[in-house]
């Protein structure tokens, strides 16, 4: 049963590449097929088969599109005022073109530990495209050290809510995982980012442009430098704060405030009103062209809404059909070590269901009771190993593969040979790193 399991899974993902690459249908149509195959194949009852698809799309979509929509919407304002371009132009003339696969990386890095990846992707992506612009580089040189180091630090730093819940889980110390993460996350970032980015974009060339978001580059009165990171940064600042509220001594109402004014989607949304003001009526823009871009900018969104909310729905029929389950179930029953246990369950998992956050806390719950008798093992590593098992091999069932294939313009088959070749390398570094700190540990 448990090989029968593994080959329908199989199948169904070939269905995905055959139909998306070869036939040319929707990823959206592509995914409800291979998602109603693998439920019939694997024996989930008719009446639990929407019903576990309906759940997918919800809990994808509930999560996601209202910060798709708002940093849409924000990254239209940046590109048509023109503020994309003056930040483009101001990294050009600091860091020089040769180092903005540095430049990248660091703020991805910086602005990823208090943000969810999706968002990280969605206020750095104007940028991106501005720089691809101005430098007329291979726009895969610049977006891929930012994906790498927003989907590392995502993946294994506190207080990123996968490696929360595996620290809780395991019990481990939430300052040594802090410390060790960092560590590991930066090289890990380095060689899946700038060093591989250097090595795969003379060998992959996009095809297309990205579309969802155009860049203006005949904006004739650029916004100033600063107001245009202002506005970039707007967002991620106003998550600092909800993060380090409740550490702080503040009234609880204020407290509050700023747990509000923080999450993703309050804070997108102010600023996206403080683009309208600052980027659009304060340099001219009146309300009908600002209704207009903003039309403009959530017409495209509605497919990609559609491709990660189908994806969300592969993803729990996989769950629900007991894929998950089983890879980890035949992976217990291994003689290994802690660490590598832990690594090879959550692998298994997220190649399975496609959610980084499944895979993390099924893996450490498998785990956790195995090693409840066992002495020294490194509890802070061990979240590690398992944080980076969750990242492994990002494919079709991944809303985030989807993602950033439509956003950046890519087709099927360049995302394979970008995005999940970058985040099996992000987890088989993560796992070297945290095995050989386990070495001198």
């Amino acid at each position: 049963m448990e090989i029968y399991l593994l080959l329908v899974t199989l199948a169904a993902i070939v269905i995905v590449i055959v139909t998306v690459s070869w036939l040319k249908w929707h990823a959206f149509l592509s995914l409800t097929v291979a998602s109603l195959f693998l439920a019939l194949m694997a024996g989930l009852s008719v009446d639990k088969i929407v019903t576990a698809y309906e759940t997918g799309i919800g809990e994808v979509l509930g999560h996601l599109v209202g910060i798709l929509a708002l940093g849409t919407i924000l990254g239209k304002m940046l590109s048509e005022s023109g503020a994309g371009l003056q930040i483009g132009n101001y990294f050009v003339r600091i860091f020089g073109v040769k180092r903005l696969p540095w430049a990248m990386l660091l703020s991805g890095f910086i602005i990823g530990i208090p943000i969810f990846f999706e968002v990280g992707i969605l206020i750095l992506l104007p940028l991106v495209i501005s720089l691809h612009k101005t430098t007329k580089q291979n726009i895969l040189l610049i977006a891929l050290p930012v994906i790498a180091s927003l989907s590392i630090v995502d993946g294994l730093v506190p207080p990123r809510p996968g490696a929360l819940a595996a620290i809780s889980i395991y019990d481990a110390n939430l300052g040594l995982v802090l410390l060790y993460s960092l560590v590991i996350a930066l090289i890990a970032a380095v060689i899946a980012g700038p060093l591989f980015a250097k090595w795969v974009y003379k060998r992959v060339v996009p095809e297309k442009e990205p579309e969802l978001i155009r860049i203006d580059t005949d904006a004739k009165e650029l916004p100033s430098s600063g107001m245009s990171f202002f506005i970039v940064l707007l967002p991620v600042i106003l998550m600092i704060f909800a993060a380090i509220a409740p550490y702080v001594q503040l009234p609880e109402s204020l407290q509050k405030f700023f747990v509000l004014i923080g999450n993703p989607v309050i804070a997108l949304l102010i600023a996206v009103f403080a683009a309208y003001y600052f980027l659009g009526f304060r340099k001219g823009m009146d309300r009908d062209l600002i209704s207009k871009f903003t039309e403009e900018s959530l017409l495209p969104v509605g497919s990609i809404i559609l491709i990660i909310g189908a994806g969300g729905g592969f993803k729990q029929i996989l769950i629900e059909s007991g894929v998950g389950e089983t890879m980890g179930s035949m992976s217990e029953n291994l003689s290994l070590s802690p660490l590598v246990m832990a690594f090879i369950i959550a692998s298994l998992i997220r190649i399975a269901t496609g959610s980084a956050t499944v895979a993390l806390t099924t893996a450490a719950g498998i785990v956790s009771p195995i090693i409840e008798h066992m002495s020294g093992v490194n509890l802070e590593l061990l979240v590690i190993a398992t944080g980076a098992g969750s990242m492994m091999f990002s494919h079709v069932n991944d809303p985030g593969f989807w993602m950033v294939k439509e956003y950046l313009g890519l087709t099927i088959t360049e995302t394979f040979k970008t995005l999940t070749v970058l985040e099996t390398i992000l987890s088989l570094t993560a796992f070297a790193g945290a095995l050989l700190l386990n070495v001198f540990i």
